[in-house]
């Protein structure tokens, strides 16, 4: 008998929306959201510019969010984003597909860049394995810095071959749409880029 995994990106392949992005609206409010945002912009435009790594940039976006948040408020917000908001950033057609492999007892792993404290509840909620980036915390509060790397490109591929001997599966099936995920793509004896409209 074939043996089978798959592997999912999470925030446009699975999702509709940037979940990072939407979970610093959620917890900060559309006008506090947008000033924020204007107020990192020359960051964010540094990294679509290649001068700053997207690791760097996301730290901005996270310490001027949720720099000294103490942790259990920060989680609390992340299961609370779970229930109110994810469920209308999941599309359709990857959910369907996830279901499909489980129904066919195919593991199915979330390999995401976001954090795991705000995509960890979902993949519970959903029985899902998931490898993600994590924040660093000191003192009982968000940091704003990663800690380790992010969880992205070369980092995906780590993270998996750590975890998982690739050889022991006859399927690979990864899902991705970004360059971030070009590098798991790889890996895959079956691969979809940008499979899921909706």
């Amino acid at each position: 008998m074939q043996k089978s995994i798959a592997f999912f990106d999470f925030d446009g392949t699975i999702t509709k929306k940037d979940s990072m992005l939407e979970f610093a609206r959620f917890c900060s409010g559309i006008i506090a959201y947008y000033a924020g945002m204007c107020f990192i912009s020359p960051w964010l435009l540094a990294m679509k510019m290649g001068l700053i790594s997207k690791a760097k940039a996301k730290e901005k976006l996270l310490t001027y969010f949720f720099k000294n948040t103490p942790i259990d408020t920060f989680n609390n917000n992340c299961i609370s984003f779970t229930e109110k908001v994810i469920p209308f950033l999941i599309k359709e057609e990857a959910i369907t597909a996830i279901k499909k492999y489980q129904a066919e007892n195919i593991p199915v792993i979330i390999v995401s860049a976001s954090a795991e404290n705000w995509v960890a509840p979902w993949c519970v909620k959903n029985n899902l394995t998931l490898i993600s980036t994590q924040l660093e915390i000191k003192d009982n509060k968000i940091t704003g810095k990663l800690n380790g790397e992010n969880c992205n490109e070369n980092e995906k591929v780590s993270r998996i071959k750590k975890i998982f001997n690739l050889a022991d599966y006859d399927n690979i099936y990864c899902y991705g749409d970004s360059n971030g995920d070009k590098m798991m793509l790889q890996l895959a004896t079956h691969p979809h880029y940008r499979f899921f409209k909706k």
